[in-house]
C-alpha cells in the first residue's frame, strides 16, 4: 500500500489565515504580528494583561529511551491536541523548532508526520520567523566582541587558551568542529584554537527559552561565561559590555509563533534547545502563552523520558513554577523490539518474545513518573504500519496487567480521530490529579538543591537512571571544585549522556543494572542557570551523513518544495 509522504499529507490540507487561528485562541488583533498568511507572532504584553487570568492544564509527552526504529513522540503531542479538541476541549500544543542540521542531515525535520503535523511544515522546518538565525546572530556578536576586546588591548586579562565561547551556525558541518582562527599578522587576530557548534547548541538558545521577559533574557545573557583570565578568573558577556546589543538582535525572536496543526489547533512552536547538551524543551513564554489561552496544553520534552522528560521537570518547571497535570509516555511495539533485543532489519516480523523483553524499559520510565515525580501517567501505543494486532494487543494486556493504563494512538493514520480515547484518558487523569481522593501526592523533583554537585548528580543516575553510582574523573572532580567555589553549586543539574540508553553506554538497550556513570567533564551553564555534566563524547555539531536528506529536497519552478521528511 503506497502512502502520502508529510509534505504532501501538509501540502493537501488548506491553511486557515493565522488570524481566525488567533481568533479561534482568543487572542486579540492587537496581540498579533503576522508573518505572511499563516505564521504570526505573539507579543509579549498578553502574558503581562493576563497575569491575574487562571492557567490551563499542562500534559507532557514523553517516551521510552529512543532508538533507530522511531517513537513519534512530536506525532503523538500533536495528535493528543487535536484529539482533546475532538471531544471539545479548549486546546493548544507548545513545541519546539526545528534545527536546519537534521533537516539537512538524517533525522529530517520535527514538524510531526502523517496526518498530524503542525503547518506550514516547509516554513517550519526552514527558516520560520528567523528564530534561529537571531540566536546565532547574537551567539557570533558576543564571539567577535570577546575577540576584538583582545585584539585591542585585553584590558581584562582574558586568557586565549581559555576561551569557552565557541562561534555557531544551523548546519550540520563537522568541518567546523575544530579550527585555528586569527590567523594573517597582528591586525587580522589573535591566532588560536578556535571551533563552532550547531545554534541549537548554544547556550543562547537555552537562555531564551528559560527568559520570562525581555528583562530577564538581559540578566541572563550578561551571565554567559566565555572565558577565563590568566588569573583563572571568569569573564562574562557583562564584562564585554554585550548584553545590550545581543538583547536588541534577540527582541524579536523572543516572541512566541503561532501556527495550527492540521486541523487547525493553535500550536506554539518556539525554540530548540539540544536535549543533550541542554534542556531540550521549547520555551517558557510560548508554554505559559499556550496555558493563559487554552485549558489544556500539550507539550513535549526531548529524547527519552530519562533526559528529556527529567530536564523539563528538575530544570524548566522548577525555574518557570509549572506544574504538569498528567504525563503521556509514547512507546512504539518496534522500539520495544528492539529494546527486547532484536535487530532493526527484522522489526517488521511479529516476534511477542522479543516485544515482552523490551517491555521492561517502558516500565522504568513509567515509574519514574509515576513513583519518582508523583504525577499520573498513561502509556500511549503508537501504531506504526506494519505492527500487527497481535503485538499490539500483547503489549496492551501486558501493561495493564502490570497496572500501567496503556491506550492504542493511531495518529499518524488518522490524526485527532486516533486520540480521542488517549485525550479522554489524560482528561480523566487531569481531574483526578485536581481532586482530593486521587493516589498522587504533590509534584515532586527527583532531587532537592540543597546537595552538593556530586550529591545531585549521584541521585539523578540512581533514582532515574538505576545505576550503581557515579565514577567522576579527576578532571571531573576539579570542575566540580571550582564550581562550587565560584557559587554554582546550588544550580540544578543538566546531564549531558547518550540518549539511547539510559546508562551512558549506547549499547546497554533495555534495562541495564549495576552499571556506573563516569562523568568527564563538568562546565557551568551560568546565563541558562544549571550546571551541564557531560559523561561521554557529546557532538554539539553534527556532520552530515553519506547520503544526507539535503541531496533529495527541491523545489519546481513555482516554488513548491518537495523531499521534506
Amino acid at each position: 500500500m503506497a502512502y502520502l509522504s508529510d509534505i504532501e499529507i501538509a501540502q493537501g490540507v488548506k491553511m486557515k489565515p493565522i488570524s481566525e487561528i488567533a481568533e479561534k485562541a482568543g487572542i486579540p488583533e492587537k496581540y498579533i504580528e503576522q508573518y505572511g498568511k499563516y505564521k504570526a507572532k505573539i507579543d509579549l504584553s498578553l502574558l503581562n494583561d493576563r497575569s491575574g487570568s487562571p492557567d490551563g492544564k499542562l500534559i507532557l509527552v514523553t517516551a521510552i529511551t529512543p532508538t533507530p526504529a522511531g517513537e513519534g513522540k512530536t506525532t503523538t503531542t500533536i495528535g493528543l491536541a487535536d484529539g482533546l479538541a475532538q471531544i471539545g476541549k479548549k486546546v493548544t500544543v507548545a513545541l519546539r523548532e526545528p534545527s536546519l542540521g537534521p533537516v539537512f542531515g538524517i533525522k529530517g525535520g520535527a514538524a510531526g508526520g502523517g496526518y498530524a503535523q503542525v503547518v506550514p511544515m516547509e516554513d517550519i522546518n526552514l527558516h520560520f520567523t528567523g528564530d534561529f538565525h537571531a540566536i546565532g546572530a547574537a551567539n557570533n556578536l558576543l564571539a567577535a566582541m570577546l575577540d576584538n576586546h583582545i585584539q585591542q588591548g585585553n584590558s581584562l586579562g582574558i586568557d586565549p587558551r581559555k576561551i569557552t565561547w565557541k562561534r555557531c551556525v544551523d548546519m550540520n558541518d563537522r568541518q567546523l568542529r575544530n579550527i585555528v582562527d586569527g590567523l594573517g599578522g597582528k591586525p587580522n587576530g589573535t591566532p588560536r584554537e578556535d571551533g563552532f557548534d550547531i545554534t541549537v547548541a548554544s547556550e543562547i538558545m537555552a537562555v531564551l527559552c528559560l527568559a520570562s521577559s525581555i528583562s530577564d533574557l538581559k540578566q541572563r545573557l550578561s551571565k554567559i561565561i566565555v572565558g577565563y583570565t590568566y588569573d583563572d578568573a571568569p569573564v562574562t558577556c557583562g564584562d564585554l559590555k554585550a548584553q545590550g546589543a545581543m538583547t536588541a538582535l534577540l527582541k524579536d525572536a523572543i516572541k512566541p509563533n503561532l501556527v495550527q496543526t492540521l486541523e487547525g489547533t493553535p500550536a506554539f512552536v518556539h525554540g530548540g534547545p539540544f536535549a543533550n547538551i541542554a534542556h531540550g524543551c521549547n520555551s517558557v513564554i510560548a508554554t505559559k502563552t499556550a496555558l493563559k489561552i487554552g485549558d489544556y496544553t500539550v507539550t513535549e520534552a526531548g529524547f527519552g523520558a530519562d533526559l528529556g522528560a527529567e530536564k523539563f521537570l528538575d530544570i524548566k518547571c522548577r525555574m518557570a513554577s509549572l506544574t504538569p497535570s498528567a504525563v503521556v509516555v509514547v512507546a512504539t511495539v518496534r522500539a520495544l523490539k528492539m529494546h527486547g533485543g532484536l535487530p532493526k532489519t527484522e522489526l517488521s516480523a511479529e516476534n511477542l518474545q522479543a516485544l515482552e523483553k523490551g517491555i521492561p524499559n517502558l516500565l522504568r520510565h513509567v515509574a519514574n513518573i509515576t513513583k519518582v515525580y508523583k504525577l499520573p501517567c498513561v502509556v500511549a501505543v503508537n501504531r506504526f504500519p506494519t505492527d500487527t494486532d497481535t503485538e499490539i494487543d500483547f503489549i496492551i494486556k501486558k501493561c495493564r496487567a502490570l497496572g500501567v493504563n496503556t491506550i492504542l494512538s493511531t495518529v499518524w493514520a488518522d490524526g485527532g480521530k486516533g486520540a480521542t480515547k488517549l485525550a479522554q484518558e489524560v482528561v480523566r487523569l487531569c481531574e483526578s490529579k485536581s481532586s482530593s481522593d486521587n493516589d498522587y501526592h504533590t509534584f515532586e523533583y527527583s532531587y532537592s538543591l540543597d546537595g552538593t554537585v556530586t550529591e545531585k548528580i549521584e541521585t539523578i543516575v540512581k533514582r532515574i537512571y538505576g545505576g550503581s553510582g557515579v565514577t567522576i574523573l579527576p578532571a571531573a572532580a576539579k570542575q566540580i571544585e571550582r564550581l562550587t567555589q565560584l557559587g554554582f553549586g546550588s544550580l540544578p543539574i543538566c546531564m549531558a549522556k547518550t540518549q539511547y540508553s539510559f546508562s551512558d553506554d549506547p549499547s546497554k538497550l533495555g534495562v541495564p543494572e549495576d552499571f556506573t556513570v563516569t562523568v568527564k567533564n563538568v562546565k557551568v551553564s551560568a546565563g541558562a542557570g544549571f550546571i551541564v555534566v557531560l559523561t561521554g563524547d557529546i557532538m554539539t555539531m553534527p556532520g552530515l551523513p553519506k547520503s544526507p536528506a539535503a541531496e533529495r529536497i527541491d523545489v519546481d519552478d513555482n516554488g513548491k518544495i518537495s523531499g521534506l521528511f
